[in-house]
């Protein structure tokens, strides 16, 4: 089952990973589950939208900025309906329209 897969289930996997201990109860299993998925999901999106993997920034604490304001964008683009587009297609597209970066920021 691939990254996308997992990410689009209504459920989450059942299947506890490998990093969770064995005394745990199933419901306790679950919900480690069910918030790794939600995290893997979200680190997915950000890396296809903003190739947040292959950014270099390390310097003191821009790297915890920047990963804040990428977020932000993320939501803010999410949050936009005017298109039926993905995500990494809606930041170019504000990037070219100036028009469509101010629906974005506004809410419109």
């Amino acid at each position: 089952m691939t990254r996308d897969e997992l990410c689009r289930r209504s459920r989450p996997s059942v299947a506890a990973p490998s990093f969770v201990p064995v005394r745990i109860t199933e419901t306790q299993s679950g919900r480690a589950v069910s918030h790794w998925v939600i995290e893997n999901c979200l680190h997915w999106q950000l890396d296809v939208t903003f190739q947040e993997d292959q950014s270099r920034i390390r310097k003191e604490h821009a790297d915890a900025n920047f990963s804040s304001l990428r977020r932000v964008a993320l939501k803010l683009l999410k949050n936009n309906h005017t298109r039926k587009v993905g995500a990494k297609s809606k930041r170019l597209l504000a990037a070219l329209d100036k028009d469509y970066l101010a629906e974005v920021l506004l809410g419109k």
